[in-house]
C-alpha cells in the first residue's frame, strides 16, 4: 500500500473506572517524542465510569492546554471494543494506536512501533510482550498459556504469525482501521479486528518487541476467562464462519 504524508498520531485511549492511573498515563502520552515529528491526538473514551476517571480527565485537560484531549463518553458500560469503535470513528490522525488507561503498556515504546510504517515497510504494527528482550513483570501462568493459544487459534484462520494478537498495543493507518466494519463490545475485539485485517489484500502487518507492566485483579486488571471463551467464539465466527471480505 502507497505511503501518504502522515503527520499525527490518534492515541486511543478506553477508560472504565481509571481514576488511580489516568493522570499518570496521561502524563506518560504528554512527556512522550514521537519521531517523524508527529504532533499526538488523545482520544479518551470513558465507558461509563463509576468513579472520579471523567472529572479528572477534564482537570488534566483545563491544567495542559497545549495537548489535544477530547474526550468522549458513554451514556451506558458498552464495553471496551464499543469505546475503541468511538475513538476509532473519531480520531483524525493519519495513524491510529490503542493506549489502556492503566499503566501496563509504556507510550515511551510508541517510536518502535511507528518505526516500520514511518519507513515505509508496513500499515499495521503490533507490540507484542513475547518477543525481545523487554522487561515483563511475571503474574498469571493461565493468562499466558491463554494468551498464546488464542494467537495460535487466530493465526491458523488468518493465515498469520504473530505471537501476540492479544497485545493492547495496535498501530494502525487510520484509513485502514476505519475502514473495517467492527462489531465487537468487549474484548472480541482483538480477534476480530486482526482477522479482518488479515484479509485485506496486499495489507502489510509487522510485530515488534515491547515491554509489559502488567498489573493484578487486585490492582484493576479486568479481563476475565469469560473474555477467553467469546475471543474463541469469535475467532470461529470471524474465522471460518464469515470468510467474505470484511472491508470496504
Amino acid at each position: 500500500m502507497k505511503n501518504k504524508a502522515i503527520n499525527t498520531l490518534s492515541i486511543i485511549v478506553p477508560m472504565y473506572n481509571e481514576a488511580a492511573t489516568i493522570h499518570a498515563i496521561l502524563d506518560k502520552l504528554k512527556e512522550v517524542e514521537l519521531i517523524g515529528n508527529l504532533t499526538k491526538e488523545v482520544i479518551i473514551v470513558d465507558d461509563c465510569s463509576k468513579d472520579s476517571s471523567v472529572q479528572l480527565v477534564r482537570e488534566y485537560a483545563a491544567a495542559n492546554p497545549t495537548i489535544n484531549i477530547k474526550l468522549c463518553q458513554h451514556e451506558v458500560n458498552k464495553g471496551k471494543g464499543a469505546a475503541l469503535r468511538t475513538g476509532i470513528q473519531q480520531a483524525s490522525g493519519d495513524l491510529t494506536i490503542i493506549q489502556d488507561a492503566d499503566l501496563e503498556y509504556d507510550p515511551h515504546e510508541y517510536n518502535k512501533l511507528l518505526s516500520p510504517i514511518l519507513d515505509g515497510f508496513a500499515d499495521v504494527v503490533y507490540g507484542s510482550r513475547f518477543m525481545g528482550g523487554n522487561p515483563h513483570r511475571i503474574l498469571f501462568f493461565w493468562h499466558s498459556i491463554g494468551n498464546k493459544l488464542l494467537t495460535f487459534l487466530c493465526n491458523m484462520v488468518s493465515n498469520l504469525n504473530l505471537t501476540d494478537m492479544e497485545t493492547c498495543y495496535k498501530l494502525f493507518k487510520s484509513d485502514i482501521i476505519k475502514s473495517i466494519p467492527l462489531q465487537e463490545n468487549r474484548f472480541g475485539f482483538e480477534p476480530e479486528v486482526t482477522i479482518k485485517i488479515s484479509r485485506i489484500p496486499e495489507i502489510r502487518i509487522y510485530e515488534v518487541g515491547i515491554s509489559y507492566y502488567g498489573r493484578t485483579y487486585a490492582e484493576g486488571k479486568k479481563i476475565n476467562y469469560k473474555d477467553g471463551f467469546r475471543a474463541i467464539y469469535c475467532i470461529l465466527k470471524y474465522g471460518l464462519f464469515k470468510r467474505k471480505r470484511m472491508y470496504k
